[in-house]
């Protein structure tokens, strides 16, 4: 079993930044968070995929957040951060760290593992 928990959300006006960490219980180095991704999920609205990383640092993104967030992972700490500037009041969401064995999929089913979530707000 892999355990994610995520912080870093709050508030913050439009344009603003914001760091989101994930933290995974299990070393990165386990075949289970091979890649560990980022997801986000508005009031009413199906979840989306937002960024992944891979073991090895290969990156993928949407194209609503290309440019503006950037996606990282520390294997040594066992961790994930998602820097987040330029921030629009649509990227109001909570975001949720997951990970999966799988290759750089935008697909949340192919994520096995998922943490609790963490709130996003933007203002105008």
């Amino acid at each position: 079993q892999v355990q994610l928990e995520e912080t870093g959300g709050g508030l913050v006006q439009g344009g603003g930044s914001l760091r989101l960490s994930c933290a995974a219980s299990a070393r990165t180095n386990s075949p289970y968070v091979y890649i560990t991704a980022w997801f986000r999920q508005a009031p009413g609205k199906e979840r989306e995929f937002v960024a992944a990383i891979s073991r090895g640092g290969g990156t993928r993104y949407a194209d609503s957040v290309k440019d503006r967030f950037t996606i990282s992972r520390d294997n040594a700490k066992n961790t994930m951060t998602l820097q987040m500037n330029s921030l629009k009041p649509e990227d109001t969401a909570v975001y949720y760290c997951a990970a999966g064995p799988a290759f750089l999929s935008t697909d949340r089913k192919e994520y096995a593992f998922w943490g609790q979530g963490t709130q996003v707000t933007v203002s105008p």
